[in-house]
């Protein structure tokens, strides 16, 4: 029996998870799966963790190849993911569907919880939108970091606070029952990131790893993918 290790971004923890249980049963095999901002991820891929699939965005897997990380020609892509906002269920939803009603509410905002821009893709999206919103200054008091999307959702599906927002990738959204999924940034704002899988260059089990990496990424997990929050084409 094989132990496939992974270190993936939060943004697929969903997608993994479900796929690795398939994976589990059909093959015997094991998966140990960690989860976290991209840039925590990519900074223990090249510190020389352990590790036989690597799951971050297109372009750290691209870096990884170019550094010997990550094996030549490996990369499979998942899908593209969005940006959006959530509240905790049951809360009043805002408008997000305009760049001007974005700002409004964000500004009436209590708090904004998103995932640290310092390694977290969502991170730098949320403060990109704050900064062409032009409120960049007067939000700062209202933002609070976490290590990664999944761990603001937690926070914000187990606060009780009143308007409270969370940005994060559509996928960290939708994975929390404890929140609800408002709408994706508009417009100018929004950024939409690929996502991909590599296969470690120094994998300790390369064929079990190869073959998780096919199942994520085929036809036939499409409908996961898109479940959870992927697009593909465009």
């Amino acid at each position: 029996m094989a132990v496939v290790r992974i270190l993936s971004a939060g943004a697929a923890q969903a997608v993994v998870e479900q796929i690795a249980a398939a994976f589990r049963r059909d093959t015997g095999h094991e998966i140990k799966a960690d989860f976290s901002a991209v840039g925590a991820m990519k900074a223990r891929v090249t510190a020389g963790e352990a590790v036989d699939v690597v799951i971050l965005t297109a372009a750290l897997i691209d870096e990884l190849v170019a550094s010997g990380h990550v094996a030549a020609g490996s990369r499979a892509d998942l899908g593209k993911v969005g940006t959006g906002v959530a509240v905790r269920k049951n809360s009043p939803l805002p408008d997000v569907t305009s760049v001007k009603a974005l700002r409004g509410n964000l500004l009436a905002a209590a708090k904004l919880v998103c995932p640290d821009p310092a390694t977290a893709t969502a991170g730098k999206v949320v403060l990109q939108a704050l900064e062409r919103l032009g409120i960049a200054d007067l939000m700062k008091p209202h933002l609070q970091f976490f290590p990664n999307g999944y761990a603001a959702m937690k926070w914000l599906a187990e606060s009780r606070g009143a308007y409270e927002l969370g940005i994060t990738q559509v996928t960290e959204i939708l994975a929390n029952p404890g929140v609800t999924y408002v709408g994706p940034l508009p417009g100018e704002l929004q950024v939409k990131t690929v996502y991909a899988a590599g296969l470690a260059a120094r994998a300790a089990e390369p064929a079990a790893a190869r073959d998780f990496i096919a199942r994520l990424t085929s036809a036939g997990a499409r409908g996961i993918l898109a479940q959870a929050g992927y697009e593909f084409g465009g």
